[in-house]
Parts: C-alpha cells; structure tokens; sequence
C-alpha cells in the first residue's frame, strides 16, 4: 500500500517537500536562535541605555560592564558605529549577547547568557590583486578619483616615490601603473588597500619603475626599489605631512612686515595643512622632546641619529611623549596653531650636528639598499610583474585579475 494522500477524483498526490529554513551564521552565532537587533549607536547613548532598553536590568549591566573592562572600555562605544543585540526568541525579548562592530572587519562580543564572557573577533578578509592605470590631467588625486579608485592609492604612491617625483609639481600626460591588491569581506564589502605589489610612473617623460620587495621575512622587512634593485626611499620623508604646500621655506634673511620689515632669520620649513592634520615623523628615531614652549607651542623633537635631529612645531595636540621609539611615517601630533603662528601649518626644524640647517640642500643618505645575496632573488621576483606592469593599457580602469588569492 502507498502513503500518498488521495484527492477527490481519485488519482494519488505527492505530499509537499518539507522546506528547510536557511541557517543565518554571523559572529560565530547561528542568527535563526535569537531575534536579531540591528542599530548604530547614537550621540550620547551608553551600553547600559541599550541594554536596559533590552530588558536587561540596571545590577546586571554593571555587573556586565565590570566583568568587560578588562578586554573593552564599553565607555569608548563611538557614535555612528554599528552594534548587533541578540535577544531570547521568546516573549521576554531579553538580549542575551551585545556585538559592537568598531570597524568593518573587528568586532567585539560581550556573551551573558549564562556567564560573562568578552572577546574580539575578525571577519574573514580576502585579498585580491587588481590592476590600474591612469593619465595626470590634474593631479594624482583627481586622475585616481575619476575612475572610482580607492583615494590611499594616491597617498601610498606619494610614499613610494617621496623622494623620486615631486608631486606638487605633476605634469599633464604623466601616467601610472599600479598592481596592488583590495581587501573584501563576504567577497563584495571592500575593506581597504593592502600592498601596491608594483608600479609604474612617468614623469617628464622619465619611467620609474618600483617593486615591494621582503628583504628579512622574520622580522617582514620590505621596501620599493626600481628594475635594477637600487632603493627609491631616502633616509628621510621629503615633507611631514601628506599632500602639503610649503608656505614658507628656510630662509636666514626673511624680512617680515609684522615686525617692522626686520630680518628674522627663519630657520625651519613651513609646511602649510588644515587643522587636525597628521603630521608624520619624517624618519625613525627616539623622541627627545614633547613638550609646550613658548612661540613653538606645542612641539615634538626627534633624534635619528648621531648626526640628524628634526622638529615639528606649532601641533594642536601631541602623539608621543619622551623617549617613544617612533618609526618614519608615524604620526607624532597634528597640526594647529599653538605658539606664534598667524594661519594653521607646522614648522620643521632640521639639524645636522647640532646646527639647523635647510633639508631640501642637504645630500641626505638613501635608506638600506638591498643586500648583495638577495639580488639573484629579487629580479626572478620582479620579471613576471614586470612584464604584468608593461601589459596593462593606459587609462586601464580597474579590474579583478586573480581572487582570493589569500586571507587575512
């Protein structure tokens, strides 16, 4: 005999296929046990409004907020961030877990639905290699912009080639080319910029070529160096701050009209930004000085080494104190008016055995170049993406070339 249901006229039906729900995992949770709350944190609102407004009262959330201090100051949830509660799928709606997302890869989880427990989680990240190309009409920002490119191309450009190509002054019809790879989570959601793997850049009709290369894999030490391994950095950042105009350079006769028309003498480089811009220390060094003083306001002194000294004057707020260890590129403090400074800039100072001297006329020593026993390895390295770099057409837009490559 058949199980199959019988209709009226007698022919035999086929009982319906059961549908299976779809099971939602996020966060390490299956979504489908909990009735799932979204919302971004308001100005103003704290962890204890939320939770309350989750029916969870006031004696637990302290003891909540105690027992995640030690992984997370719940006080430091930002406004304009996104958080997730996952309450009990009854009538009580009770939040069980609270999952604040900082950033769009990290997020943190603060579990009570039996025991207290705080920890961070990543999400998966998948790193894809693409390729671009673009033609100076304006500047290097415009021509990334105008194709929808992610605008820290131009910024890490602007740092491979510091001292290689002046920036400021870009010519109409230089060009690029670029192998770099893009961050995605759930394979659409981009997360940022990893490695330019390489590049390509003319200017004036000079060709540069430059290839991010591992010289110490244990401690993952890289630099860009060109198709015949010699290095493209310098010792020293050609400016402390990013995309900066010099309103005013070292000068020992400046005559200035606020003071009578006098000479006075200027002994720095003034570096021209808006308010609360990161000014970067221009080399690696200890920091010998942060400190507010007078008409330097509130300034950072850094010693590279035996023979060179910098200073960075005029911060809004300072980023490091005495004796940090601070790497080139880092940022020491932003910019702002302190001290005696008529519009928003910082001034830096450059020494040279204790005598403060004009950067831009020093011969400045090139960074660490490649050590002999590498070169075999780097240009069998550099071949293929050599050849991938001439094959990429001009004003190419950006394209996918190889996915999931690797995670993060």
């Amino acid at each position: 005999m058949s199980c199959q249901n019988e209709s009226k006229d007698g022919i035999a039906e086929e009982a319906p296929e059961e549908v299976k729900p779809v099971i939602i995992e996020e966060f390490g949770y299956v979504l489908n046990d909990y009735k799932v709350i979204k919302d971004t944190i308001q100005r103003g609102e704290s962890f204890g409004e939320i939770l309350d407004r989750h029916h969870i009262e006031y004696p637990e959330i302290y003891k909540i907020a105690a027992a995640a201090k030690d992984t997370f100051d719940i006080r430091k949830l930002r406004a304009g961030k996104p958080y997730t509660v996952l309450a009990k799928n009854d009538s009580t709606e009770r939040a069980q877990v609270f999952i604040y997302q900082p950033n769009k890869v990290e997020y943190l989880i603060v579990d009570f639905t039996d025991s207290i427990q705080t920890k961070f989680g990543r999400k998966e990240v998948k790193i894809v290699e693409k390729t671009a190309s673009g033609i100076i009409e304006s500047s290097l920002s415009e021509a990334i912009e105008s194709q929808n490119l992610n605008y820290i191309l131009a910024h890490e450009m602007s740092d491979i080639y510091a001292w290689t190509i002046d920036f400021f002054h870009l010519q109409k019809g230089d060009k690029f080319k670029l192998i770099y790879e893009e961050k995605f989570i759930n394979d659409t959601i981009p997360v940022g910029i990893g490695n330019i793997k390489a590049a390509y850049f003319v200017h004036k009709d000079n060709p540069i070529y430059a290839f991010n290369f591992i010289t110490d894999s244990t401690k993952n030490v890289n630099d860009y160096y060109d198709e015949k391994a010699k290095t493209l950095r310098r010792q020293f950042l050609k400016s402390p701050i990013k995309f900066s105009r010099i309103s005013s350079r070292y000068n020992l006769k400046r005559r200035i009209k606020y003071y009578g028309n006098r000479v006075r003498a200027h002994r720095g480089t003034d570096f021209a930004a808006s308010v609360g811009t990161p000014i970067m220390s221009t080399a690696n060094g200890t920091v010998t000085e942060s400190r507010y003083k007078g008409g330097n306001g509130n300034y950072v002194k850094i010693k590279h080494n035996s023979t060179y000294s910098t200073q960075y004057l005029h911060m809004k707020k300072r980023a490091v104190k005495k004796g940090d260890y601070v790497k080139q590129g880092d940022v020491i403090g932003y910019v702002g008016m302190t001290g005696n400074t008529s519009g928003p800039h910082v001034c830096y100072r450059f020494w040279k055995n204790g005598k403060q001297v004009d950067p831009f006329r020093q011969k400045l020593p090139s960074a660490e170049p490649i050590k002999e026993h590498l070169k075999d390895d780097y240009f069998v390295y550099i071949g293929p993406l050599k050849e991938q770099l001439d094959e990429v057409p001009e004003r190419y837009l950006e394209t996918e070339v190889a996915a999931n490559l690797s995670t993060d």
